[in-house]
C-alpha cells in the first residue's frame, strides 16, 4: 500500500494512530489521548497497528473466499462441498512417487521413517496443499466476477479528510504526496506506486492515485493498466512501467520516511508536527490553526 504523506503550510508533512477521541486517562482534570502515548512508545505502536492490520487483512481475504464460494454454490444449488469437490477436487491428480520421493527428502531431518513407510501419508499431504491452493486460485476467479468492496482501507479514509482540509483551507494549506510501499503486507504495492508516478509523467498523478484508493484490491499488473486505458495514453504507461525508472525514486521516498521515524501507513507531518493514523479530521484542523496562528503572530514555524 502507498504512504498518504505530504507538506502543509509549506513544511513537511507525512503519516498512522487512532480512530478514538476519548480519553485514556485524566490527571488532575487534563485528558490524555492515545496520540499522547506516540512520543513515548510510538514505534512499538505503530508496530502493533501494522500486525494489527495484516491479521486483519489476512483473515478478511479468508472469509471473502467463503462468502464467495457460498454464494455461487447456492446459485447453483449445489453445497459448498459438492461445488468444491466438482469444480477443484476432482482436477487434482494423484501426486508421482518421484514428487512424493522429492518432499520426503525435503524434510527427512524431521523424521526417522523410511520413505516407503509414509509414501501414502506424504502423497496425501501433497495432494491437500495442492486442493487448498486450487481452491483458493477457484475463489479469487470468482472475486473477479463479483462485485466486492474492500472497507478496511485506513489510508483511503485519510484521503477523504485530506480532501475535506484542502478545500476548507484553499490556499493556505499544500499537499506533497511521498511513497512509502509497505511490500512486505502488500506485495503490489512497489507496482502500484511505480503505476502512479507513471501517470504523473502524464499529468495524470492524482486521477490515477484516486483510482488506486477506489479499488485498492486490484493492483495486479493487468488491473494497472487497465486503469490507465482510462486516464492515459496506454503505451507510453505501458513503457514506463516496465522500465523501472521510478524504483529508485521510491525506495529514497521510503528511506526519508524511515529516517523521520514513520513505521506505517498513513502517516502525517504538518510543519513537522508528527500526526499517525487515520485520524479524525478535528485532529488536523487543531494543528493547523495552530500552526497558521504562529504565522499571523509572525513567529517561527518548526
Amino acid at each position: 500500500m502507498l504512504i498518504c504523506a505530504g507538506l502543509m503550510l509549506s513544511a513537511p508533512l507525512i503519516l498512522s494512530a487512532q480512530d478514538s477521541q476519548k480519553p485514556l486517562a485524566t490527571v488532575a482534570g487534563q485528558p490524555i489521548y492515545e496520540q499522547d502515548l506516540m512520543s513515548v512508545a510510538g514505534p512499538g505502536l505503530l508496530d502493533l497497528h501494522k500486525q494489527e492490520y495484516k491479521l486483519k487483512s489476512d483473515a478478511l481475504d479468508k472469509v471473502i473466499r467463503k462468502k464467495l464460494i457460498e454464494v455461487e454454490a447456492k446459485k447453483r444449488g449445489l453445497s459448498t462441498e459438492e461445488l468444491l469437490k466438482q469444480e477443484v477436487d476432482s482436477k487434482i491428480s494423484e501426486p508421482s512417487d518421484d514428487e512424493a520421493k522429492g518432499y520426503y527428502f525435503a524434510v527427512k531431518a524431521q523424521t526417522s521413517l523410511a520413505f516407503d513407510d509414509v509414501k501414502a501419508q506424504v502423497k496425501q499431504l501433497i495432494k491437500n496443499n495442492e486442493i487448498q491452493q486450487a481452491r483458493d486460485k477457484y475463489a479469487d476467479s470468482l472475486r473477479d466476477k463479483s462485485e466486492v468492496s474492500i472497507l478496511l482501507q485506513p489510508c483511503k479514509k485519510s484521503e477523504d479528510t485530506l480532501k475535506a482540509l484542502l478545500s476548507k483551507y484553499g490556499g493556505r494549506v499544500k499537499l506533497a504526496f511521498l511513497d512509502f510501499p509497505l511490500s512486505e503486507i502488500h506485495g503490489q504495492a512497489g507496482s502500484a506506486a511505480e503505476a502512479a508516478r507513471c501517470a504523473g509523467e502524464q499529468g495524470k498523478f492524482w486521477e490515477y492515485h484516486d483510482s488506486l484508493f477506489a479499488e485498492p484490491s486490484k493492483l495486479d499488473e493487468a488491473s494497472l493498466i487497465e486503469r490507465a486505458q482510462k486516464l492515459l495514453d496506454e503505451s507510453a504507461f505501458r513503457s514506463c512501467l516496465t522500465s523501472g525508472k521510478f524504483q529508485q525514486d521510491i525506495q529514497a521516498n521510503r528511506e526519508q520516511g524511515v529516517e523521520a521515524g514513520v513505521k506505517g501507513t498513513p502517516a502525517f507531518f504538518i510543519n513537522g508536527v508528527f500526526l499517525s493514523g487515520a485520524q479524525p479530521q478535528a485532529e488536523f484542523e487543531k494543528i493547523i490553526d495552530s500552526q497558521l496562528a504562529l504565522k499571523r503572530n509572525g513567529e517561527r514555524l518548526p
